[in-house]
C-alpha cells in the first residue's frame, strides 16, 4: 500500500495505491484512491505506455480528447485506452474516485469491444460494464468506510470480469520486449522472435491495445525519454535526444511537441513551475498544468 499526501497544499490531495494480487498484476500497474483538490482545475495528461479506468464517486469531471471542441462530461466514471494524443482533465473541487491504472494491455479481458474502437475516445463506464452494474458499483464503493476496502471491492469486481483473451499472450509478451528496450526495439525483429507475420501482430496490437506495436513502442521511447528528465538541473537536450536514440535532436524536438504540444525548454518550465508552487506534490511528475500555459486557440490546435 502506497499512501500519499500532497505537500505544501492547505488542502491535501489524498492518494492511496497498492498492486493487486495475480493474475490481475500481470495486466495492473496499480488501484488507486484518489480524493481532495488537485493543484490545478485543468490537468493535461500526455500520452503514456498505460491504459486508464476511473470509478467516480464525486461531482462529475470532464476531459477534452482528440477532435472533440468541447470537453465531454463523465459523472459514472470512464475508460481509456493506451492514447496516442494529449487528454485534458477538468477536475471538480473537491474530487473523489478510485481507479485502475493498466498495462496497456490490460483493460483487454475486461473489455466487450476491440480496443482499437476505443483510440483516443474516452468511454463512460457504463458503456463497458452497463448500467446496472456500474451503479451497483459505484453504490458498494461509496459506503465502504476506508481506502484500502474501496480497492478491495474494485480488485474483487476486477476478477470476477477477468475473461479469456485469443492473443493476450502475444501482445503481452511483444510488448514486454517493447517495454524492457524502452521502444527501442526493432518491429521486425518481434515479428521474427514471435514467429507471426507483421500483419497479424499489428492487428491483435490494434484489437487488444488500440495501437500498433510501433506507436507503442515510440510512446515507450518518449516516456522513458522524459522521465529522465530532473527539473530542478539543467538539461542538456543535444546530449538526452542522442541517449535515447533520436536521430538528432530536431527530431527529438518534433517528437516531443506531438506527444506534449509544447517544445522541450517550455515543457521543461511548466515542471518547475510545479514544482515551484506545489513542493512534494504526489501528483508531480507527469500531469500538466493545463491552465498555465495553454491559451484556449493553442489548446484547440493541440488537442484538437
Amino acid at each position: 500500500m502506497c499512501p500519499g499526501r500532497a505537500l505544501g497544499d492547505t488542502e491535501p490531495v489524498e492518494y492511496v495505491s497498492r498492486v493487486p494480487r495475480p493474475p490481475l498484476d500481470g495486466l495492473i500497474d496499480d488501484l488507486y484512491y484518489l480524493e481532495g483538490a488537485p493543484p490545478y482545475a485543468r490537468l493535461t495528461l500526455p500520452p503514456m505506455p498505460s491504459a486508464l479506468l476511473i470509478v467516480n464517486l464525486g461531482a462529475p469531471f470532464r476531459i477534452r480528447a482528440g477532435t472533440d471542441a468541447e470537453a465531454a462530461e463523465y459523472a459514472d466514471g470512464c475508460v481509456i485506452t493506451t492514447p496516442t494524443r494529449a487528454f485534458e482533465f477538468h477536475y471538480p473541487h473537491p474530487t473523489r474516485s478510485v481507479g485502475v491504472h493498466f498495462t496497456p494491455w490490460g483493460p483487454a479481458p475486461f473489455l466487450s469491444m476491440p480496443a482499437a474502437e476505443l483510440r483516443d475516445r474516452p468511454v463512460t463506464l457504463e458503456q463497458v460494464w452497463g448500467r446496472a452494474a456500474t451503479a451497483e458499483l459505484r453504490d458498494r464503493l461509496a459506503v465502504a468506510n476506508r481506502p484500502p476496502e474501496m480497492l478491495t471491492l474494485l480488485e474483487g469486481e476486477l476478477r470476477r470480469r477477468l475473461r479469456d483473451t485469443a492473443g493476450l499472450g502475444l501482445v503481452r509478451h511483444t510488448s514486454r520486449v517493447i517495454a524492457a528496450t524502452g521502444g527501442a526495439v526493432a518491429i521486425g525483429d518481434l515479428r521474427t522472435s514471435a514467429g507471426v507475420s507483421s500483419t497479424h501482430l499489428a492487428q491483435r496490437f490494434k484489437e487488444l491495445i488500440g495501437v500498433t506495436p510501433k506507436r507503442l513502442a515510440r510512446t515507450y521511447r518518449f516516456a522513458a525519454t522524459v522521465f529522465s528528465i530532473d527539473p530542478a538541473r539543467p538539461v542538456d537536450w543535444a546530449e538526452l535526444a542522442g541517449n535515447a536514440g533520436y536521430f538528432d535532436q530536431a527530431h527529438f524536438g518534433h517528437e516531443f511537441r506531438a506527444f506534449t504540444g509544447l517544445t522541450p525548454t517550455r515543457y521543461l518550465e511548466v515542471r518547475q513551475r510545479f514544482l515551484r508552487e506545489h513542493p512534494g506534490h504526489i501528483l508531480d511528475g507527469w500531469p500538466l498544468p493545463a491552465d498555465c500555459f495553454l491559451t484556449r486557440p493553442m489548446a484547440e490546435q493541440v488537442l484538437g
